[in-house]
């Protein structure tokens, strides 16, 4: 006999198994991130966060666009506008940051994706 805790978990279960490309880490702070709210701010918070969430991949081949000219795309997907600008006149700071940027990708993934928990978490607070 599934309770309702059974049905909620199994349901938070589903959608965090949704998002592609998600590590442990990422799971450890979305359970926290999730644990107060109710069914229905969990259902808000989900939603918000997978719209706008970054899949580390994505990342890196954003990064890898640094090495054909394009350097600093990673930086303003993840919001740091003035950083991803630096980046494009620089060229990567000469190819360095972008190198530095591709061994370090899932942290700039999971940095974001950290703020943004934070965020929907507020947002789906406000949402009754």
């Amino acid at each position: 006999m599934n309770t309702k805790t059974d049905t909620d978990m199994n349901a938070y279960s589903n959608s965090y198994a949704a998002l592609n490309g998600m590590t442990m880490d990422e799971y450890s702070f979305l359970h926290h991130a999730s644990a107060g709210l109710t069914a229905n701010q969990t259902n808000t918070f989900m939603a918000v966060y997978s719209s706008r969430r970054k899949n580390p991949t994505d990342i890196l081949l954003a990064t890898l666009f640094g090495f054909f000219g394009l350097a600093g795309i990673q930086r303003f997907m993840t919001g740091q506008i003035l950083l991803g600008i630096l980046f494009l006149i620089t060229g990567g700071f000469l190819g360095i940051g972008t190198i530095i940027d591709l061994f370090s990708y899932k942290s700039i993934a999971n940095d974001y994706n950290r703020h943004l928990a934070y965020d929907c978490y507020h947002i789906a607070k406000m949402n009754n």
